[in-house]
């Protein structure tokens, strides 16, 4: 037996010495997949030699003698350092997900393949002018010839999932501006929630819900009907759960621009940090790509040979989303004689159907039917078998957005911008610009500053897409978009100023109907009023500006809050600390994580009776909501589901003590111990790694962080997420302010690191100081680059053309 049992151990040893083996070998074989930033590398694709130079913060520097060879380098540069990132946005975008994840991929393919994404995004291509398919035609063989030439592992996520990776299209490029589009603009999504809570609490408490946007909110520059038979036929709740979170998108921003009057430089000074996901790594990539013909430096997305936001020679740039409605949603009914119809004005007409086989991964195919109306693609054709068939006969719901035109031009839009020197080089790229509906800041080192909402807004014949509306009749049919000269603009304002996050762009006295839902407001405001106190603004004063989390809606809600008598010793606790605060969402006080959870469980007690299993889905901070309850619709405070009348004291009281409750379990019972920071961090997470244990903690990013959902530095939180509800899961991925009076020093931050690989140095070398508000320049000769360079590479052409 002692012999059995020594060579059990012996045998145990050699395999766990085996199991060290595999794994050192196997982290030094991904290791391989990190590029070659130095020396040279012979490629066939370019004209003549490109320099690529990545600063101290991993920033490549393009030097190219034609734009062609420029965009082949961009291609080159993105894929190097982020190919696995392009790789899943073009399988989403494709609806191709599920071929290397398997069937829980399968909701996000089949919303993908039913909206069309990649089939309208081949469609595009031929409308563009062929210098900008000659770009992307570059840019596509940059990313193939890294493919061809590199050496070692492919990116870790690739060899996990055992992914050969196809050639890069044109196509690849642009569907993620289709990706982007449809999660800025997210009207029809508001409608399928409201159409929703109408058949729970009827259409007269719904407006207590979604209250108007207030009289005093800033301005940029300076009826609901529907057929509710219809609508109760239709398995609203069922296709609400089958659309993929993981698109529904959302977004918000900041950006203003001050003439040179009044900054400290006399030229202006243009600040943009645009609100998206949090994700590792981050969505952005930052670049500079020159060539005799092209100068443009900031933000990139890999995938896109584009500079989306930046500063070219003369001009920088700015987008913040508008929340301009450019979608609805239609009822359609089928013709009781024949499924394969619809009922239009003119009489039935066919469905136009087409079949789409989606490959699934240890699993067999699944082939969907997608059809689509006059009005657009059937989304509840995107529900389960299972669910298919819940509304009965009778109707089905077509979405109609402006995105989802075969004929977009944006692409053309980006691609001119980048060559805009002056205000009407900026105005005439913008006349391609289609989708999404983008609020574009302008500012030049002439010193004229201006901004622009180009998107094509729709005209409706009646109705304002509050609430899905009958197809059948014609009535809230589009009749056409605004000509483009009508659409939102300012140039030169007397003021000296603009300002938009997301508030209101346009007055009452605008022509057209714009939507129902404008973002927030309290951002705009608080930026207007700090921008008031300084005469002379400067690049200092703008990053201050971009550092604050001072919350508005604390300052507002609070005073409304406190008016109740504590229920016990830990209220009476917080409330003092509530008193002496100020409503800074400084992440190391317990103040802002009191404040936060009280208001999320008050969101639960005024509405959660009503809507029931629906809750979920509307439950947000709502300020608008809660101030207008506590103030004016007091009976939101009743308890519909209990025989005794709650008065909206007993709901204030009995909020605080389920907040505070639930924070002891989770922190401890000394609440000036508790930090803000500790539930409230940026949470970056691996669209892949977030799923593998041993992975997860590596791979995901988190740091705590200040700010909250309404702050100018914000850091929006998902408040429904029970697990986490204080999470930062949206905020500013991209930073930047430009100065006009020398482009050199403009500053800049993303907020991860430059490389999507696990394995290198760069992978999060720049979230504290994302964190932190702090910057890098993207500038500098040649000379001056290498001197500190981190790597200077060479794509050498096989045959040098003269």
């Amino acid at each position: 037996m002692r012999w059995l049992l020594r060579w059990t151990k012996r045998l145990v040893a050699v395999l766990v010495l085996l199991l060290i083996l595999v794994g050192v070998a196997g982290y030094f074989w991904l290791r391989t997949s990190l590029p070659q930033t130095n020396g040279m590398i012979v490629v066939n694709g370019v004209d003549r030699p490109v320099e690529i130079i990545r600063d101290a913060n991993a920033v490549p520097h393009i030097f190219a003698e034609s734009d062609r060879d420029a965009y082949y380098a961009l291609g080159f540069v993105h894929a190097q350092d982020r190919f696995w990132q392009m790789e899943l946005q073009r399988r989403i975008g494709a609806g191709r997900l599920a071929e290397i994840v398997g069937r829980s991929a399968l909701r996000i393919d089949k919303f993908a393949r039913t909206l069309g994404y990649y089939r309208r995004a081949r469609a595009a291509l031929p409308n563009l002018s062929p210098e900008v398919r000659a770009a992307l035609e570059a840019y596509s063989a940059g990313v193939n010839s890294w493919l061809a030439s590199r050496g070692g592992a492919l990116p870790p996520e690739l060899e996990l999932l055992r992914i050969k990776p196809e050639p890069w299209q044109p196509a690849d490029s642009l569907v993620w501006a289709r990706l982007m589009s449809q999660q800025l603009s997210s009207s029809w999504f508001g409608e399928l929630q409201r159409a929703r809570v109408a058949a729970r609490i009827g259409p007269d408490k719904l407006a207590d819900l979604w209250p108007p946007y207030p009289g005093d909110g800033p301005v940029t520059i300076a009826r609901r009907d529907t057929d509710f038979a219809a609508l109760r036929r239709l398995p609203l709740d069922a296709l609400a759960a089958a659309l993929p979170g993981e698109l529904m998108g959302g977004g918000a921003s900041n950006e203003w621009v001050l003439s040179g009057r009044l900054t400290a430089t006399g030229r202006p000074i243009l600040a943009n940090d645009p609100h998206l996901g949090l994700t590792a790594p981050a969505l952005w990539y930052l670049a500079r790509v020159e060539a005799p013909d092209l100068s443009v430096t900031g933000a990139t997305v890999p995938g896109v040979p584009f500079t989306l936001l930046g500063h070219d020679r003369s001009i920088a740039w700015g987008f913040t989303t508008s929340y301009i409605d450019t979608d609805d949603l239609f009822i359609e009914k089928i013709d009781p004689n024949d499924p394969n119809r619809y009922v239009t004005p003119d009489g039935t007409q066919p469905f136009v159907s087409r079949q789409e086989t989606i490959q699934v991964r240890g699993d067999d195919p699944v082939t969907i039917v997608v059809r689509e109306t006059r009005h657009g693609p059937v989304i509840s054709d995107a529900l389960p078998p299972s669910d298919a068939g819940a509304a009965g006969p009778g109707y089905v719901l077509a979405l109609q957005a402006t995105w989802l035109r075969d004929d977009d031009r944006t692409a053309e839009a980006i691609y001119k911008l980048n060559r805009a020197q002056n205000w009407d080089g900026f105005v005439d790229a913008l006349r391609s610009f289609d989708s999404p509906a983008q609020n574009i800041a302008y500012a030049d080192t002439a010193g004229n500053i201006g901004m622009y909402m180009p998107a094509a807004i729709p005209i409706r014949k009646s109705g304002n897409g509050f609430l899905p509306a009958p197809g059948w009749t014609g009535d809230h049919d589009w009749a056409g978009v605004v000509p483009f000269e009508e659409r939102p603009h300012s140039y030169n304002p007397p003021s000296g100023r603009l300002i938009n996050a997301n508030n209101k762009i346009a007055g009452d006295s605008y022509p057209f109907f714009l939507t129902n839902e404008w973002g927030d407001y309290l951002r705009a405001r608080r930026l207007a009023g700090l921008l008031n106190t300084e005469a002379q603004q400067s690049l200092a004063s703008s990053a201050m500006l971009q550092a604050d989390v001072v919350s508005p809606m604390a300052r507002d809600l609070l005073p409304l809050m406190m008016t109740v008598p504590p229920a016990n010793d830990r209220a009476r606790h917080a409330l003092a600390l509530l008193k002496a605060w100020d409503g800074t969402m400084d992440r190391n006080r317990p103040e802002p994580l009191i404040f936060t959870a009280w208001l999320r469980e008050l969101n639960r007690l005024l509405y959660a009776d009503e809507l029931g299993d629906l809750f979920p889905s509307y439950w947000e901070y709502h300020p608008d909501v809660v101030r207008l309850i506590l103030t004016e619709r007091r009976e939101w405070c009743d308890d519909v589901r209990t025989p005794a009348k709650e008065s909206c004291d007993d709901r204030v009281a009995a909020a605080l003590v389920a907040a505070l409750d639930k924070l002891a379990e989770r922190r401890g019972s000394d609440l000036p111990s508790w930090r803000w920071g500790d539930e409230h961090y940026a949470d970056m997470r691996h669209r892949v790694f977030d799923y593998v244990p041993l992975l997860r903690g590596l791979a995901n990013i988190r740091i705590p962080s200040s700010g909250g959902n309404d702050t100018i530095d914000r850091a929006g939180s998902n408040i429904a997420d029970e697990r986490a509800p204080f999470a930062a899961r949206n905020g500013p991925g991209y930073r930047a302010i430009y100065d006009l009076s020398d482009l050199a020093r403009s500053r800049f931050i993303q907020a991860t690191g430059q490389s999507g690989n696990l394995f290198s140095a760069n992978y999060e070398d720049m979230v504290t100081r994302w964190r932190d508000v702090e910057y890098i320049s993207i500038a500098g000769t040649r000379d001056e680059l290498k001197r500190s360079a981190a790597g200077t590479l060479t794509l050498e052409p096989v045959e040098k053309k003269p």
